[in-house]
């Protein structure tokens, strides 16, 4: 199952970001390693949210995530939601 995990940054993420910063590349490359966490990032122009692909089978992993994130701990994220997604092209075949 996908989900999409949303993150809405405060304003000045960019210059906020740099103490938390590597914890929070360690514990996405952390889930990226365990096969959790497919892709991330933030979205440019401006740099207000950034969204992350999740393939696991329950919601609570990308919950216990967000709980984790130095981001979220740090108050840099103002709001986040997670979100099933139906993928419907794209999808990897099962061998």
């Amino acid at each position: 199952m996908y989900y999409l995990l949303f993150y809405e940054y405060v304003e000045d993420i960019l210059e906020r970001r740099a103490p938390h910063r590597s914890e929070h590349l360690a514990l996405a490359q952390a889930a990226h390693a365990r096969g959790e966490l497919v892709m991330a990032g933030a979205l440019a122009d401006p740099v207000d949210r950034a969204v992350f692909v999740f393939r696991v089978g329950d919601s609570q992993v990308v919950e216990d995530f967000v709980h984790s994130d130095p981001y979220v701990k740090n108050e840099l994220v103002t709001a986040w939601q997670v979100r099933p997604w139906t993928v419907v092209i794209g999808v990897e075949k099962s061998a």
